[in-house]
């Protein structure tokens, strides 16, 4: 037995992962195969196991069986390779995956972002150019996305018929296929309000060149047009403003020579009735000539204010107690005040007027009856939207609201130019909301409308918050209608009919005159020592020298000399601000005698210049 287990170790394999336990029998090898077989974890593969035996004599089974073993693990080593290599690949492939993955994500988030915030929108349409896709930001601009998908981009358009041409290049583009940008047209949001549209759009072709539809941008321009429209109407209102200032200064002055004749012929023609009664009516034609070349001054910014701090609210109330004959019983009138409305700057008898002309063309624009709402409130102005038209600041709103037939959009921005009227023949003059224009404007605020056709309309007078201070009124000096007086005057007149005419009137009241056409002549007197008491001008003159400035020539010349300036037309020379300089004594043209006579005479008798 001894010489058989002798041989069986003689025979025997070391077996070991790198090294062979020595001294092993057969059986102790297969048990060692057996377990290591038994505890192998393809999840947790353990090192490779390689057996070696001592060569025998004689190969036998067992060598077989080592032979096998190994060879399973180099095999199963080769495979844990491949498959590490493998796992490396597909963690690699996985976190490109990932990464790409979050990339898309970021990328639509990105998108969805700017399409969410972004002044644009997007949209996509199919080969039919129907829309297929609207980004959410369309909504922000008056449109529901859901009901514009399926619908093309003419099917709203307002200007396909008015701008017919423009339309059908634009459909010949799509038909091409070909890109386009800032194409510019007129539609309609989902509540039919009128937008400006500027569109830019590519073609979408698929890889075989099939036309799939476009992708593109679009941006709403409503607010841009809406400016430079204002910008336009403000620069045509001025330059009709210079236009009609420019006229009603000449007409002022044909006027004045009218009225001052009129009243002497009247004293002439006492004693006959028939002739007398002529005359009045040609008196009555002047005075309504007068009236419309003043509401043509103040549309043009040229009729000096005398501001003040009033209580709008208490002006708006005794207003409207003139107004409730003056409308008549059909139209109904109702009073909306605030409860602590600021008080205002503004010339009260012009603000009288402003709501007054605002009265009656509400009345017209109701012929069968209705209702007329005056209202007052607080308002600050920031410069922006309709009513704001450029104006910052803080404002007391007086509102004359109707019931009536509305006024057409296409003819809304028209309104208050001079002259511009609805109505029929001889049913008014088309200066009532000029005037009202231009007395806002002058007075440091705006106006703004609000109409709808078929509704009514709503006209808001913005005026300035008063600062609480208000403007120091000196009460002027009492005189006779025709106070006399024998002063010496300079009257300096450009025009030969008005200076023949003050001149008469001027010596028909006592007074002494020297006469001037112009500022050159004037001072050419004044250097020749002409002596007078009074410096009677006209602002307005040519020569390269107007009335202010003629007079403080002659105050260097002269100082405490009075001055009365007269004018049809004031520019800036003695009003700022739409308000008349401090100390400054103007006589308006046209004038009558009793106006010329008392104006003088508070001049004179007032405090001479420092």
């Amino acid at each position: 037995m001894a010489n058989a287990a002798d041989e069986d170790a003689k025979r025997s394999h070391a077996i070991a992962p790198t090294a062979a336990k020595p001294g092993l029998t057969d059986i102790e090898t297969l048990a060692a195969i057996a377990e290591y077989v038994s505890k192998y974890s393809l999840t947790r593969p353990s090192p490779p196991l390689r057996l070696e035996r001592r060569p025998p004599s004689d190969a036998d089974e067992l060598d077989k069986v080592i032979e096998a073993f190994n060879a399973m693990c180099a095999n199963l080593q080769q495979a844990y390779g491949e498959l590490r290599e493998a796992n490396a690949n597909l963690e690699r492939d996985l976190t490109i995956r990932r990464r790409a993955e979050a990339e898309a994500r970021a990328s639509e988030e990105r998108f969805r972002d700017y399409a969410e915030t972004a002044s644009d929108w997007f949209w996509e349409t199919g080969p039919d150019h129907c829309f297929t896709y609207l980004s959410d930001r369309v909504i922000a601009f008056g449109m529901d996305p859901k009901v514009r998908i399926g619908t093309r981009r003419i099917d709203t358009a307002l200007d396909r018929d008015t701008e017919a041409e423009k339309w059908r290049a634009h459909l010949a583009t799509l038909d091409r296929h070909e890109p386009f940008r800032k194409f510019e047209y007129r539609g309609r949001d989902t509540r039919g309000r009128m937008h400006h549209f500027s569109v830019n759009g590519k073609p979408v072709f698929d890889d075989d060149g099939r036309f799939l539809g476009y992708r593109g941008s679009a941006t709403d321009l409503t607010a841009q047009h809406e400016i430079e429209e204002r910008l336009r109407q403000s620069q045509k209102m001025d330059a009709i403003g210079q236009l009609t200032g420019g006229v009603a200064h000449d007409f002022n002055n044909v006027l004045t020579v009218i009225t001052g004749t009129i009243e002497i012929i009247q004293e002439g023609l006492a004693d006959k009735p028939e002739l007398a009664a002529i005359a009045q009516l040609i008196d009555d034609a002047a005075a309504r000539g007068a009236e419309i070349t003043s509401q043509l001054l103040t549309f043009a910014r040229r009729q000096p204010l005398e501001p003040r701090e009033i209580d709008v609210n208490a002006l708006v109330v005794e207003t409207a107690k003139l107004l409730r004959p003056m409308l008549g019983e059909q139209i109904e009138i109702e009073t909306r005040l605030a409860d602590e409305a600021w008080s205002a700057m503004v010339d009260p008898s012009q603000l009288s007027s402003a709501i007054v002309n605002l009265a009656v063309n509400a009345r017209d624009a109701m012929p069968g009856g209705g209702k007329l709402t005056l209202e007052t409130a607080n308002r600050e102005l920031d410069g922006t939207g309709t009513a704001g038209e450029g104006v910052r600041g803080a404002f007391v709103m007086v509102a004359v609201g109707d019931t009536g037939h509305g006024i057409p959009a296409d003819i809304r921005e028209r309104v208050f130019e001079p002259f511009f009227t609805t109505k029929g023949v001889g049913r008014g003059t088309g200066l009532g909301l000029s005037m009202v224009y231009g007395f806002a404007r002058q007075s440091g605020g705006t106006v703004a409308i609000e109409s709808e056709e078929g509704r009514g309309t709503v006209m808001r007078l913005f005026l300035p918050r008063a600062k609480g201070e208000a403007v120091a009124r000196t009460a002027p000096v009492q005189a006779p209608a025709t106070a006399r007086g024998r002063e010496t005057i300079l009257v300096v007149e450009d025009d030969p009919l008005v200076q023949g005419y003050v001149i008469a009137q001027l010596g028909g009241l006592g007074y002494r005159t020297l006469a001037a056409s112009d500022g050159a002549s004037a001072l050419t007197l004044v250097d020749q020592g002409a002596r007078f008491d009074l410096l009677f001008t006209d602002i307005i003159m040519p020569g390269g020298m107007n009335g202010h400035e003629l007079a403080e020539a002659v105050r260097l010349r002269r100082p405490g000399v009075r001055v009365l300036y007269t004018s049809g037309y004031t520019d800036n020379t003695i009003v700022h601000d739409g308000h008349l300089d401090p100390g400054v004594a103007l006589l308006f043209k046209p004038y009558r005698k009793a106006e010329l006579s008392q104006k003088i005479r508070e001049v004179l008798a007032g405090e001479p210049p420092a």
